[in-house]
């Protein structure tokens, strides 16, 4: 008897990507440029605005090309300890001028 195989489909597993970046942060830094520039209403704030769109837009990219899920790693690596402390292993092999350096 032969396994079933299954394929899975690339359209399944895909990430949600907007504009080729993170969805949720391309659509809020839109929405940021936005309002900074239908708030203030001068010519710099518009300037602003598209520069803040424009390099976020691009860093974003970059950001999705690397790595779809980089914003989940992110938010994961700030919610580590600061610190962990040193643990030992049994496969650890000490040299003597480590060993000294504690006494």
């Amino acid at each position: 008897m032969a396994l079933r195989v299954i394929p899975i489909r690339r359209a399944g597993n895909r990430t949600h990507l907007f504009m080729g970046g993170d969805r949720e942060l391309v659509m809020f830094t839109g929405l940021i440029a936005f309002a900074l520039v239908f708030s203030a209403q001068e010519l710099r704030a518009s300037l602003y605005g598209m520069v803040l769109w424009l390099c976020s837009l691009y860093l974003l990219r970059l950001m999705a090309k690397a790595d779809p899920q980089m914003r989940f790693v992110y938010l994961r690596h700030r919610r580590y300890q600061r610190y962990y402390p040193a643990q030992s292993t049994p496969f650890r092999i000490n040299s003597n001028r480590q060993g000294q350096q504690y006494r």
